[in-house]
């Protein structure tokens, strides 16, 4: 199991929820009153972190919503080819190999350490 769940009234700014079985920041959260025959509601809008595409919900202040296991974990840059990476995390020393996004291009120098998110199966490299 890679998530757990929680009400939308405990979620925060800067946290993470799953939206449509992608792992996402959450960049706003905005409160509604409750109506005379209704519920509070929540409007949430967030970002994927593996697909950069934002999303916009709207649920009732109780409903529970899936909140990923994310881990932020170190690994050693191995070698670099044009598009793509080979690390080797620091605990385990699984080796691996993610594909360089445009925001890390130039940063990595193979022996250097970087951070990477580690969520639901996913892997990409935090940018400095």
């Amino acid at each position: 199991m890679a998530w757990t769940q929680q009400e939308v009234r405990e979620l925060k700014e800067g946290r993470y929820m799953i939206l449509d079985e992608e792992p996402c920041r959450i960049l706003s959260i905005q409160m509604s009153k409750p109506g005379k025959h209704g519920e509070a509601k929540a409007r949430i809008d967030a970002v994927g972190i593996f697909d950069e595409r934002k999303r916009s919900v709207v649920f009732p202040v109780t409903h529970k919503v899936q909140v990923p296991m994310i881990g932020k974990r170190s690994a050693q840059v191995l070698s670099l080819t044009g598009t793509e990476v080979q690390l080797m995390d620091l605990e385990n020393y699984e080796t691996f190999v993610l594909a360089v996004t445009p925001d890390v291009q130039g940063q990595l120098t193979p022996g250097s350490e970087v951070q990477y998110l580690d969520a639901m199966g996913k892997r990409r490299i935090m940018h400095k």
